[in-house]
């Protein structure tokens, strides 16, 4: 389904507010809903060294949106059993220094490593090998004890590409596109920039005249931000994160992945981070995805999981409001065009659990159980989604009960009660 013609206006201006008063050369972006990119919008002359103009189809850098692929490396190796989160970085690379951090400390910035490795600026610089980046490493860099704050490292991407390496036998690069890029059909997400291609630029404070920069191989810090995308493939894999290609990773997964872990203190409790994910709280849903920035190029790849909608952005400047222009867009596009509420259907049968359906009491509490989306439904004082284990046992899914088993006891074939972390529910306020 295309946009209306206001709400593409609207978008429009918000790109073209975004390139003219941050001085980008040029910006780039897309618009995600039901799994489809369904517009694209383009500003500026200067994509290109040759003054070509953007477009969907032509490659940025897109820096750290990179570490969400290496993300999903990692936690393909947890879900095939080749590593827990909670394993020390240690056990996959011996004698490294840091090496009593987590991997999921690593996957959340939460180890308190280093935001940078040692030596030149990486991003500036041409790479090293991985021996080179770790022998540089050394505990006293730590910016303070594991657990204690949310601080972003570089590094710990470096280190967390060379696991999946090693557990897999397979470089880093080979890995993403095999187990990533040919499953999403990203086929213009390379190591490399290939044509077309947009030049890096940084914008001179005063002349307003480009600068280019430059653009090395990272090498050891390649799973940290060394990929280029275009606005058609990155559109592919926000998709991704709204209904999860089962091949890459489960649902279940990406829902653990946007599960808050680590916070910024100067952001509260609006900006967090998941694994290998960033979280911005926008009321009243949650966006998950990622910035990117490299010498020249900024990128952001957000979404609405609930209101199946995301946004791309890509741009060729140092600095300038690119990143942070996804997020936007996805406010303005619920502004002008808000989703429609769920067509109703009646429910399917339940495969078990009709007998548990109706009024319950926790106390003199009443509650309800009732069938929502083909699961059954807790609701009132104690609210949960419970999904059967076993004939007369459920789990549930969300909120306090989460992973709690709800128990069905019975006299004969008469239910007496149920009890869920010891709530216990009858028929009647107190049983009575």
């Amino acid at each position: 389904m295309i946009l209306r013609p206001d709400t593409a206006a609207a978008l429009y201006a918000e790109v073209a507010a975004a390139q003219g008063e941050t001085k980008v050369p040029s910006v780039n972006a897309g618009v995600v809903r039901d799994g489809a990119l369904v517009w694209t919008g383009s500003r500026g002359r200067f994509a290109t060294a040759d003054g070509g103009l953007p477009g969907p189809d032509v490659q940025y850098r897109i820096g750290s949106i990179t570490k969400t692929l290496t993300a999903v490396l990692v936690l393909q190796c947890r879900d095939d059993g080749l590593l827990s989160l909670n394993d020390a970085v240690g056990k996959h690379l011996p004698g490294i220094a840091f090496g009593d951090r987590t991997v999921r400390h690593l996957l959340a910035h939460s180890g308190g490593m280093n935001a940078e490795p040692e030596g030149p600026w990486w991003e500036r610089n041409p790479g090293v090998s991985f021996d080179e980046l770790t022998a540089a490493m050394n505990d006293a860099q730590a910016v303070g004890p594991a657990d204690r704050r949310h601080h972003y490292s570089n590094l710990g991407y470096g280190l967390l590409g060379e696991i999946v390496a090693r557990l897999r036998g397979t470089a880093w690069l080979d890995l993403v596109r095999q187990r990533i890029l040919e499953p999403l059909e990203m086929r213009r997400t390379t190591y490399f920039p290939e044509a077309r291609a947009a030049q890096g630029f940084s914008v001179h404070p005063f002349s307003g005249q480009l600068d280019p920069e430059p653009a090395y191989d990272s090498a050891a810090m390649a799973p940290a931000g060394q990929l280029w995308s275009t606005i058609e493939d990155l559109a592919r894999y926000a998709a991704f994160w709204i209904d999860p290609v089962h091949e890459v990773l489960s649902r279940d997964t990406v829902e653990e992945m946007a599960t808050p872990v680590a916070s910024d203190p100067r952001e509260g409790l609006t900006a967090s981070y998941g694994l290998g994910l960033r979280l911005i709280a926008d009321d009243p849903q949650l966006l998950i995805g990622h910035t990117g920035s490299m010498p020249g190029f900024l990128a952001g790849l957000f979404v609405d999981r609930v209101r199946r909608v995301g946004a791309v952005t890509l741009g060729n400047g140092t600095y300038g409001r690119v990143a942070s222009l996804a997020p936007d867009l996805i406010r303005i596009l619920a502004t002008y065009e808000p989703p429609l509420t769920q067509e109703w259907v009646p429910e399917p049968p339940l495969a078990q659990g009709t007998e548990l359906l109706g009024h319950w009491y926790w106390g003199n509490t009443p509650l309800t159980i009732s069938v929502c989306g083909g699961i059954l439904q807790l609701s009132g004082g104690l609210t949960t989604r419970l999904a059967p284990l076993t004939p007369d046992h459920y789990q549930g899914r969300d909120g306090y009960l989460a992973g709690e088993t709800l128990h069905v006891h019975r006299t004969g074939e008469t239910i007496d009660h149920l009890n869920i972390a010891t709530f216990v529910l009858t028929r009647s306020p107190y049983g009575r």
